[in-house]
């Protein structure tokens, strides 16, 4: 019997339906693509919101989008599919790119915590956890399943928790459960920034990639011979080995140098490599290879593909494709401002997340709770906890919408940045108008409000107000265009770097310059509530925009002087002649007091201009910051110490 033949025997054997945790990655995707080529009962699991590279050709409704560290989101996926077999290839710090502490623990330890709690509701007949060769850290020299731990990494460490604890549910618990180290997997679909891929790309152009030390070595497994270990381990480990740790290895200790060699002799390459053009990683060892005799005694498998054979088997396959190092997907943030929002937001957060997931964008959801009297937080801590993309911001007291956005961006970590207000009258569903627009070329898209549905009086002024705004404006205003806009990374860095404290933002948008356009959109009415905005705040809206943005209110001042000036010279030239013409002519209390009032005035008003531009300045002399973040809130948790918040900035 081939090994396709045995593998397909014991994939029959699997209880489904069958969830691939991780699918997105490696090992996953492969152990995937195999048992869906004898089962129609197996599910692709990512946490990515859009289909990953690797499963691109893989039909929609065998893909289910779940987080690890979220219990909702596997709980929901559960309810409708009821796995009864499960692989957790999921996994996250195996690159060296991957330095979050916090997310090396989170995915790797609570991530496994919260599938088993969910999966014993339901359950499963078999779970197989991936972990890695790393938990022997500096003991690398073959070593066996009972050796010391001695982990050299952070990633090391929550693998080792993640045996132990598997060991804790198969010996304790009695549930079936095993974890296979796996030593360096090859093949396939592998990150083409990884030692083979580079190698073989390069190769194909007779050149090597920078390498760290020829003496450096691996226990290099084929791909193949992975996936057949870890369906033997839920279908043979399982009965055998519950708890259990199993190493996936050849056996061979193979230098880096060893597989220059081979890498050379297939591309028939006939310089020298240049050693230690790439420093070596803390992890790297001169002795690491595995011993694999527990597996070969209760799975009755060894790796069985030789490196040259596996090396050309990889090479066959990426003819015409190498796959991506890391996920190119954009990473847009959307920055909510909130107040007196609550019913609003969860509307705003579901139509937020359809309108992403529509897209096929990695995305973060950010609100920014401004002080709201209302249940605000309450909601967002709901939201939040189920909802990983969401976090939220509480500020320790009002300090405006325009604060609030800035707040909200300075946090934020994606590619581009959306502002909407809370209210539900910036509408996501324009989103994908400003993304395509975006992809374009254009770094700042603002939304026209072409029909807006409310108080049409105060429509009225408010378009008024935009028209005479953008001609007493030293810069290009567009007309009827608020907050609501899409902004680029660059153009965002450039905004939180501006020092006024008092920011009109649909100004300073236009001042910063950059490429801008604008979209077309309907603006609806407030669905909840009633607007917090009065006739005063909108006076203090316009004015601040005006003397933030225009001197002409100085210049007006200046034309009137001269203007006055001129005419009270006339005035009394006439007066001198009307005194020696007309003698007769009687003095008139009412016109003095009329010139009076009317002069007095023309100072109070030239004053009160003034007054405006220096409580402006005197606002900027102070240097008190924009806003107070009080708490963050993410995950369901609070973070309210000034050191747990500023580690989000």
């Amino acid at each position: 019997m081939s090994q396709q033949e045995f593998l397909i025997t014991e994939i029959k054997k699997l209880q489904g339906p069958i969830a691939v945790f991780g699918a997105g990655g490696f090992i996953g995707a492969n152990l995937f693509f195999a048992i869906s080529k004898v089962r129609s009962d197996c599910y692709a699991v990512t946490h990515q919101t859009s289909t990953p590279y690797r499963l691109a050709d893989v039909p929609s409704d065998k893909i289910l989008n779940a987080d690890l560290t979220n219990k909702y989101s596997l709980e929901t996926i559960f309810e409708k599919q009821r796995f009864k077999t499960i692989f957790n290839l999921s996994t996250y710090g195996a690159f060296a790119y991957q330095k979050e502490t916090d997310k090396i623990f989170e995915t790797n330890i609570i991530g496994l915590m919260n599938l088993i709690s969910v999966a014993k509701t339901f359950d499963f007949t078999a779970f197989v956890q991936g972990g890695s060769s790393s938990e022997y850290g500096s003991n690398s020299k073959a070593p066996k399943e009972t050796d010391e731990l001695k982990p050299n990494s952070e990633y090391a460490v929550s693998k080792v928790a993640s045996a132990y604890y598997i060991k804790y549910l198969g010996e304790t618990e009695k549930l079936p459960v095993i974890q296979l180290r796996y030593y360096s997997i090859y093949g396939p679909y592998e990150a083409s920034d990884r030692l083979i891929p580079a190698l073989i790309k390069e190769g194909k152009e007779k050149k090597y990639p920078p390498l760290v030390n020829p003496e450096i070595s691996r226990d290099f497994v084929f791909i193949d011979d992975a996936i057949e270990a870890t369906i033997l381990a839920a279908t043979k480990g399982i009965e055998q080995a519950k708890g259990q740790c199993l190493n996936i290895a050849s056996g061979i200790k193979t230098s880096i140098k060893d597989l220059t060699k081979e890498v050379a002799d297939i591309f028939k390459m006939q310089q020298e490599p240049v050693w230690s053009s790439m420093p070596n990683r803390a992890w790297d060892l001169t002795e690491w290879y595995g011993d694999a005799a527990l597996a070969a005694k209760i799975l009755n498998w060894k790796a069985s593909t030789s490196l040259k054979d596996g090396l050309q088997k990889t090479i066959e396959w990426s003819q015409g494709y190498i796959p991506p190092a890391a996920d190119k997907r954009d990473k847009l943030s959307a920055i909510i401002a909130c107040y007196m929002d609550g019913q609003a937001i969860p509307i705003m957060h579901q139509r937020l997340t359809q309108v992403f997931k529509k897209m096929g964008v990695d995305y973060e959801i950010i609100f920014v709770n401004d002080g709201s009297p209302d249940d605000t937080n309450v909601v967002l801590k709901k939201i939040t906890s189920e909802d990983h993309h969401v976090i939220a911001v509480e500020h320790s007291r009002n300090f405006g919408s325009q604060a609030a956005l800035i707040s909200g961006s300075g946090i934020s970590t994606g590619n581009a940045v959306i502002w909407l207000e809370g209210d539900l009258q910036d509408t996501p569903e324009t989103i994908p108008e400003f993304y395509s627009k975006w992809k374009e070329g254009y770094e700042v898209i603002y939304g026209i409000r072409d029909k807006r549905e409310g108080n049409q009086i105060l429509i009225y002024f408010y378009r008024t107000f935009y028209k005479v705004f953008k001609k007493l404006s030293n810069i290009n205003i567009p007309l009827d265009a608020g907050d609501f806009s899409f902004i680029d990374r660059k153009v965002i860095t450039h905004l939180l770097a501006l020092p006024e404290k008092e920011q009109f933002l649909r100004g300073l948008r236009a001042w910063v310059g950059f490429k801008q356009t604008g979209v077309h959109y309907f603006r609806p009415k407030r669905v909840f509530g009633e607007s917090t905005n009065n006739w005063r705040k909108n006076i203090s809206w316009a004015k601040k925009g005006i003397f933030s943005f225009s001197f002409v209110p100085l210049e007006m001042l200046s034309y009137a002087g001269i203007t006055l000036t001129l005419l009270s010279f006339v005035a009394l030239i006439v007066q001198i002649i009307a005194k020696i013409m007309m003698p007769e002519i009687p003095h008139g209390l009412t016109t003095i007091i009329v010139l009076i009032l009317f002069f007095g005035g023309i100072n109070l008003l030239g004053i009160s201009i003034l007054g405006e531009y220096l409580g402006k300045v005197l606002e900027e002399s102070k240097g008190r910051p924009k806003y107070i973040r009080k708490s963050i809130i993410r995950k369901g948790k609070y973070y309210n110490q000034p050191e747990e918040v500023n580690k989000f900035k």
